[in-house]
């Protein structure tokens, strides 16, 4: 009786672990198909566009820059009818863009303008421009100043100088005068 006990548990585990792999085999087959279904073509801009549309109705499109030189990737995901876009620059940051730009089809150029990854260092670079020309104006401003100072200084030494030598022709010419005046007295007596 014994023998027959243990032969009858073990045809019943046997067919509990049928029944319970074909229960995973199921269970696997309805997680596939829930799972989202995904295609992939070329973009424009030398990219890729992945799309993907999961169970409940998200639909998530990931465009992929092979080579633009400021962002990597972006995502759009629609979700009952709102959709989200976020940027990727290639160092990682990730920013959301409220933009009306189909950024699927437009250039990565303008979609990281829109994320502000190129605006950003433009301003920079401007701001860095006006700060050296303000810097080569105060020294042109400041170079003018000390030439005027020195052509004043100059002109001051110069003029002093005429004045000197005109009083010292003066003062010859006046006693040259009274000289040639006294030798003339002695000529004509």
């Amino acid at each position: 009786m014994t023998n027959k006990i243990c032969l009858f548990t073990i045809l019943l585990i046997a067919a509990l672990g049928v029944g319970c792999a074909t229960h995973s085999a199921q269970d696997a087959n309805a997680n596939s198909t829930t799972q989202a279904q995904a295609t992939t073509s070329p973009g424009p801009d030398n990219s890729e566009i992945a799309t993907t549309v999961a169970a409940d109705g998200t639909r998530t499109e990931t465009r992929t820059f092979k080579d633009n030189r400021h962002i990597s990737k972006v995502t759009v995901t629609t979700r009952n009818g709102v959709k989200t876009v976020k940027v990727t620059s290639k160092s990682g940051e990730e920013k959301v863009v409220d933009t009306t730009e189909d950024v699927l089809h437009a250039t990565g150029d303008k979609v990281a303008d829109a994320a502000g990854f190129v605006a950003d260092k433009t301003k920079d670079a401007a701001s860095e421009v006006g700060d050296k020309a303000e810097d080569a104006a105060g020294k042109t401003v400041d170079a003018a100043k000390k030439v005027g100072e020195k052509t004043v200084d100059t002109s001051k030494t110069v003029g002093e100088k005429s004045v000197e030598g005109a009083k010292k022709v003066g003062s010859a010419t006046a006693e040259g005068a009274k000289k040639a005046g006294k030798a003339v007295k002695k000529v004509i007596p």
